[in-house]
């Protein structure tokens, strides 16, 4: 699933986000009065520890994050092979686990309106469904 209609900007977004954005972002993500979160995984060749902001949704059961670079990011790519991650949000950490790609139909009912909003501003079409442990 892809997200955005036009694969160059959301690359060069992607590409900036990754190597500018996110290491700015890793100082405040997770931390009690901040939207973003970290998602914690291993690298699936490496073995390798790893930190990504993400925003990451609390849903009954667990959490769900928004897919809008699509589903081959790396962070994804980690968490699918391992099976499970850990997400700091609000200054609480969480083991979750089962992480599942869906599309926007299947969890834009659980959001609440003001990040389905946003979400659909960014033509955000797929989301990762995890399982608190």
């Amino acid at each position: 699933m892809t997200t955005y209609t036009k694969p160059g900007i959301r690359d060069a977004i992607r590409h900036f986000n990754k190597h500018v954005l996110n290491p700015a972002m890793m100082a405040v993500a997770g931390r009690r009065y901040w939207y973003a979160s970290v998602i914690e995984h291993t690298g699936r060749n490496s073995g390798g520890h790893y930190c990504t902001p993400v925003v990451a949704v609390p849903v009954s059961g667990g959490f769900v994050v928004p897919l809008p670079y699509g589903t081959g990011v790396d962070w994804l790519r980690n968490v699918l092979a391992a099976g499970s991650a850990t997400i700091t949000t609000k200054g609480q950490t969480y083991h979750v686990e089962r992480p599942e790609v869906v599309g926007a139909a299947a969890v834009e009912p659980e959001l609440p309106a003001p990040r389905r909003k946003v979400f659909h501003a960014f033509d955000v079409d797929s989301y990762v469904r995890f399982t608190l442990a």
